[in-house]
């Protein structure tokens, strides 16, 4: 098989060739072996059975639609030129952490080989945020796919902890919203976020030591959000039914809006947010006010 991206004379490393004999077994076929420009790793470019190729098992669901309109799109140009990154965690098996949706439109094209980058490296499946550029993600999206591979390398690697996976989880606040998220697709994380994001953190410890105040944090994520909507209820029972109600009543209930140098820790951020929300007047929300601060978010938006 060729060598590309090579000093004359240096051969594969044993495992790698191992690799390659491995994907020929499995009924795929080596086109290349060669070094990625950047960091000199080795990579194998191979034609892989597509009935052997699934999604890593922590990733974030697959969109029908997207998926519908990519198998559009390469029916259209009658070739496929967009090859998967994988990796091969035993023989027989090719995991996909950033070509699930391009999987789906080659099985319902019929076609029967998936053209892929075969990264030696099964670590490299974890860094799925980082190399899932195929669709962009949203909060949902982000958060579901975080607390997946959480549980997954909570249960294989317990003696490690969440900021050991600082870069693969990429931030504190989508192990919590997850939590929230995966047993309610319907919650409106982001509300919470720009909170979360100042008083979240990676937690010290093991992940058997920190597992239970991750999903503590999700239950104070959640009372709040239980009380946000109960204020929320009041303003609208007074027939102000602006979209941005619930987003204005946590704003003005947020801690943190005149907070500076110093931040509260979560804990004491969450505890003055409901007595904050406790203490909300709804009688004196004004719908004007509501939509001044709309429009203000908006603008924003756009600069």
């Amino acid at each position: 098989m060729p060598s590309f991206g090579l000093p004359e004379g240096e051969d594969p490393p044993r495992a790698v060739r191992a690799l390659a004999e491995r994907v020929a077994q499995d009924g795929g076929q080596v086109l290349a072996l060669y070094r990625e420009p950047v960091g000199g790793h080795w990579q194998a470019f191979c034609l892989l059975p597509r009935e052997k190729v699934a999604p890593t098992p922590y990733q974030r669901d697959l969109s029908p639609t997207h998926a519908k309109r990519l198998q559009d799109v390469i029916k259209r140009l009658d070739r496929f030129v967009d090859p998967i990154l994988a990796v091969s965690p035993e023989p027989g098996v090719y995991w996909t952490p950033n070509g699930n949706h391009r999987l789906r439109a080659l099985e319902k094209l019929k076609a029967e080989m998936v053209p892929a980058i075969l990264v030696p490296d099964v670590e490299v499946a974890y860094q799925i945020l980082a190399l899932n550029t195929e669709k962009a993600h949203n909060l949902k999206e982000k958060s579901l796919e975080v607390i997946r591979m959480y549980r997954v390398v909570a249960e294989e690697q317990p003696k490690s902890g969440e900021q050991d996976w600082a870069f693969q989880f990429e931030a504190p606040h989508f192990l919590t919203l997850g939590q929230i998220y995966d047993t309610d697709k319907r919650f409106a994380g982001g509300a919470f976020a720009p909170i979360l994001k100042r008083v979240d953190a990676f937690l010290s410890g093991t992940f058997a030591k920190t597992r239970d105040a991750r999903e503590g944090r999700a239950e104070r994520v959640r009372e709040a959000d239980q009380a946000l909507a109960k204020v929320v209820a009041l303003v609208k029972k007074r027939g102000i039914n602006h979209p941005f109600v619930k987003n204005y009543v946590l704003a003005r209930s947020n801690p943190l809006s005149r907070q500076r140098k110093t931040l509260p820790s979560f804990d004491q951020t969450f505890e003055k947010l409901m007595a904050n929300l406790a203490d909300f007047d709804a009688a004196k929300v004004r719908y004007d006010e509501i939509r001044r601060a709309a429009a203000i978010v908006a603008s924003s938006a756009i600069e």
